[in-house]
């Protein structure tokens, strides 16, 4: 049913989900992990279905890296394997509420909130993928480098202000701070030559 693939987990992503289940309990570290897990699954059926056999997946401080034989997709059909995690989280969402989302709000929240999340137009989430994609398909690789660029940058330094401001008002939130560095990261790594290839 499933054709092998390596699983790495890095140490840092071991130690994040263990700290997060010792502070939070194991209940709410399995519903991240589940919708994690249903946003993964969309973007291999979608590239399974078009042919492209995925080689592995890297589990990171980050969130998870997805490597395929991706070489004969068109871009329409790299945009929609792009999309299919965010779509499976949605319809996941939409399924709990559907069953009775009372009784699962964390998991219809942590499905919304990946969904949301990894459509911003920032790389290397899926909405920085769709965007490049999207430009590269109507005008060109260099348009598509530069709209991701420049859309990308403006969004990962907003997002990082953003969870600042939130990190400030609340009296720090120490679970912000992976994602306001990554925003900082993701913001300023698309200038700096062959940072993006």
């Amino acid at each position: 049913m499933f054709p092998p693939c390596k699983i790495h987990v890095s140490g840092g992503f071991a130690v994040l989900a263990l700290w997060f289940a010792l502070v939070n309990g194991w209940e709410p570290l399995a519903t991240v992990l589940g919708a994690a897990a249903v946003h993964e699954l969309g973007h291999w059926a979608l590239l399974r279905g078009q042919g492209a056999k995925v080689r592995s997946v890297r589990l990171g401080v980050l969130g998870a890296v997805m490597e395929a034989d991706s070489g004969r997709l068109t871009y329409g059909g790299e945009l929609a394997a792009a999309l299919a995690g965010p779509a499976a989280n949605l319809l996941a969402a939409l399924a709990l509420t559907a069953l009775g989302g009372s009784r699962w709000p964390a998991a219809v929240g942590a499905n919304l909130v990946l969904c949301i999340f990894n459509l911003l137009p920032i790389r290397p989430l899926d909405g920085g993928r769709a965007l490049y994609l999207l430009a590269s398909w109507a005008r060109g690789p260099g348009a598509g480098e530069a709209a991701a660029r420049w859309a990308g940058t403006a969004a990962a330094l907003a997002l990082a202000a953003a969870l600042g401001g939130v990190m400030w008002g609340t009296g720090g939130s120490l679970w912000l701070l992976p994602a306001l560095l990554a925003s900082v990261y993701w913001g300023l790594l698309p200038w700096f030559p062959g940072s993006c290839e």
